[in-house]
């Protein structure tokens, strides 16, 4: 099986990808990797969409969002962050947005001065630490190698950092079984109470919902979509209930059942 997930070779999506399949290919954004699925080039790919310190990964909510495609799995993988160099001397720090953001507080305690620059991913930032003897890195310790040194280990913010992923495939292999479900409901609405019967549709039939969240549907300025996980399959009778009342709700709109699936937890 081939997949494709963000590259270069080392970024934690590679880890995670590597989990699902032996062959593995690389795209520089969340949007390229959900086009190539979409698009039959690859069987699997495999997208981060959810930091437990920083929150959702927006591109990847709005490439979901924008093509059709199938989530049959979730990873959760726990994130293990280190500062890699030259040298203990360095100017910048070069990593994933995310990656500095979930560092912050030791990187402003430890490297205050230090310039931060936001890059492709994780391992584009260790890339750069090996090219410029003035840059680090941040990235799994053994992304260090021969050429560079592990100045500091464990810098996250939070020991529980960890990073769930999903698993994307074509839209024909959708399953209606497994523990969890993720949908994408757009009302096409805005009136008084209408997330609030959103809601109602899942908790009138004891349905956790695990994950709510709106994004811009770039339609028009106030116009929202609803990304939402919840604790069901699709085969289940009170999924089937809650989700005939949701389409009556977004009856002006759509709802995309990206797919039922379970959780695989991967450590490194």
């Amino acid at each position: 099986m081939r997949a494709v997930t963000l590259g270069p070779a080392g970024t934690y999506s590679h880890r995670a990808a590597s989990s699902v399949a032996e062959e593995v290919a690389f795209r520089e954004s969340v949007t390229g990797i959900v086009d190539a699925v979409a698009d039959g080039e690859f069987e699997r790919g495999v997208v981060p969409i959810e930091n437990s310190i920083e929150g959702s990964v927006t591109e990847s909510l709005d490439a979901l969002a924008d093509r059709e495609v199938a989530v049959v799995q979730e990873i959760v993988t726990p994130i293990r962050h280190a500062l890699l160099a030259q040298g203990p001397e360095f100017e910048v720090v070069a990593s994933h947005s995310q990656a500095l953001a979930q560092c912050r507080s030791y990187l402003e305690e430890h490297y205050p001065d230090v310039q931060l620059e936001a890059v492709a991913s994780t391992a584009r930032g260790v890339e750069h630490a090996r090219e410029d003897p003035t840059v680090a890195g941040i990235g799994h310790p053994e992304n260090a190698g021969e050429d560079l040194q592990v100045v500091a280990e464990d810098i996250q913010d939070r020991d529980s950092n960890a990073t769930r992923f999903l698993v994307v495939a074509p839209v024909a292999e959708r399953s209606e079984a497994g523990g969890k479900t993720s949908l994408v409901v757009y009302p096409n609405a805005n009136y008084p109470g209408l997330l609030l019967e959103l809601l109602q549709a899942f908790a009138d039939r004891d349905i956790n919902l695990s994950r709510i969240e709106s994004r811009p549907s770039g339609e028009r300025l106030g116009d929202y979509l609803f990304h939402i996980d919840f604790e069901a399959g699709l085969y289940e009778e009170r999924t089937k209930e809650a989700l005939q009342a949701v389409e009556r709700i977004a009856a002006n709109g759509w709802v995309r059942r990206l797919g039922s699936y379970d959780t695989r937890h991967v450590l490194y």
